[in-house]
C-alpha cells in the first residue's frame, strides 16, 4: 500500500474515560502526515455521536460494520474489552481493512492464532498494542544485549508491581480488570507486556514452572465505596529457562510500590550488567531508567539513550510508545516491512501466558 496518509476508524471511545482517548487519539494527531481520524463507532450510534463531538471527529458511523465498510477507512483500531476482539477483527478483515488492535489480543493462544490466520488469509495487516516494544530504553537495551554489552548473558530476574491489582481500585468504570474471564488481568496486561519487553530484549522463554495465587479476592472500589470480588490473580511468579538456556525469574505483585520503585529488571552477563527500573511493571506506559556496568564496575551507571530512539512520537512516554507503534504500522504498509508486533508476534505472547496457566494449574514444568 503506497498511500501517504491513512484513514483510521476507532472501535472503543468513551470521552475521558477509555485508553482510546488517552492514547489514540493523541498518539494519531501526534503524526498527522501518516493519519487522519475519520470516525468512530460504539455500541450505539449515540455514543458514537458523542465521542465525536467530544474529539472532534469527523464521522459517528451506527455500528462497527458500518465504519470498516466505509472507503475512507483503511485502518479499524479496536480498544474495547477482550472478548469483542475476534468479532471486531473479524468485520475490519471481512471489510478488507487493515487492523489495530489493543493487547490482549484474544483470551488465549488459540484465540490470537485464530485472529493471525484471519489477516494472513486476507493478505491484511493486524499489529497488535503491544508498546512496551516501541519504550526507547527498552529497544536501547535490546540493541546493547545484541552489541555484547553484557557479554553472554547469564541470567536475569524481574521483580515489578501491577497497580491496579490491589486494596483499591480506582474507578467502578475499569473494574473489569478485577474478573479473570474478561481478559483483562494482571497476568495478561501488565504481565503481558513485560513478557514482550522481555522477549525483544533477550529472545523467547523455552520452559516454565509458574505459581498463581489470589492473596486478596475482594477490592475496595474507591469512586463508589462498594467492596468487588476479584479473582484476577495479584501474584504471578515464574521461573525457567530462556531459548539461550539462561536462567530467568519474574514476580509481579498486585498495587503500588509504596516507594514509587515499582519495576526493577537486571540482566547479568559475562562481561556486564544491565538494569531497567521504573515506577511499575507496566512497561508500555511508564518511564523507565536504564542503568549498566562492565568490566571492573563498582556500580551500576545510568545509561543514556540517543534521542534517535524517541523520535516518532511525543516526549509523553504513554503517548509517544503507540504513536511509535502506529509510525511502524505506516512504515509496513508502505514497504511491506514488519517493525511493527503484528498478531503473529502477539500469538508468541499469549503461548508464555498459557503456559503460565497450565504450569500454575497443574504444578508441573511447562515447555513453552
Amino acid at each position: 500500500m503506497s498511500k501517504s496518509r491513512f484513514g483510521v476508524g476507532l472501535i472503543g471511545v468513551q470521552p475521558n474515560r477509555s485508553w482510546a482517548t488517552t492514547g489514540h487519539i493523541p498518539a494519531l494527531r501526534a503524526l498527522p502526515d501518516s493519519f487522519e481520524i475519520v470516525g468512530v463507532a460504539n455500541t450505539r450510534k449515540e455514543s458514537a455521536e458523542q465521542a465525536a463531538a467530544a474529539y472532534g471527529i469527523p464521522r459517528a458511523f451506527a455500528n462497527p460494520g458500518e465504519l470498516a465498510a466505509d472507503p475512507s477507512v483503511d485502518i479499524v483500531t479496536i480498544t474495547v474489552k477482550v472478548p469483542y476482539h475476534r468479532e471486531l477483527a473479524k468485520i475490519a478483515f471481512d471489510a478488507g481493512k487493515h487492523v489495530y488492535c489493543e493487547w490482549p489480543l484474544g483470551h488465549d493462544a488459540a484465540d490470537a492464532q485464530d485472529m493471525a490466520r484471519m489477516a494472513k488469509e486476507k493478505g491484511l495487516l493486524g499489529v497488535v498494542g503491544i508498546q512496551s516494544e516501541a519504550s526507547p530504553e527498552i529497544e536501547y537495551a535490546a540493541k546493547l544485549i545484541k552489541d555484547g554489552y553484557v557479554g553472554q548473558v547469564l541470567s536475569s530476574t524481574i521483580v515489578a508491581r501491577g497497580r491496579g491489582w490491589g486494596a483499591v481500585q480506582p474507578l467502578k468504570s475499569t473494574s473489569y480488570v478485577l474478573d479473570r474471564k474478561l481478559g483483562s488481568t494482571m497476568l495478561t496486561v501488565p504481565v503481558g507486556h513485560t513478557l514482550s519487553a522481555l522477549r525483544k530484549v533477550l529472545g523467547g522463554i523455552a520452559e516454565l514452572s509458574a505459581v498463581l495465587a489470589n492473596r486478596r479476592t475482594s477490592v475496595l472500589i474507591k469512586d463508589t465505596g462498594e467492596t468487588a470480588p476479584m479473582t484476577s490473580h495479584d501474584q504471578v511468579l515464574v521461573a525457567g529457562l530462556l531459548e539461550g538456556g539462561a536462567p530467568i525469574s519474574l514476580h509481579v505483585r498486585g498495587g503500588d510500590a509504596r516507594d514509587g520503585n515499582g519495576f526493577w529488571w537486571q540482566i547479568n552477563g559475562t562481561e556486564g550488567d544491565l538494569q531497567l527500573s521504573g515506577a511499575s511493571g507496566h512497561t508500555q506506559q511508564v518511564q523507565l531508567a536504564l542503568k549498566g556496568g562492565q568490566g571492573e564496575d563498582r556500580e551500576l551507571k545510568p545509561i543514556e539513550v540517543p534521542a534517535s530512539y524517541r523520535q516518532g512520537g511525543p516526549e509523553n512516554i504513554v503517548v509517544g510508545n503507540v504513536a511509535r507503534l502506529y509510525g511502524r504500522m505506516a512504515n509496513d504498509l508502505r514497504h511491506g516491512t514488519h517493525t511493527a508486533p503484528a498478531f503473529a508476534d502477539a500469538v508468541e505472547i499469549h503461548k508464555i501466558i498459557d503456559a503460565i496457566v497450565t504450569s500454575a494449574e497443574s504444578g508441573r514444568r511447562v515447555r513453552v
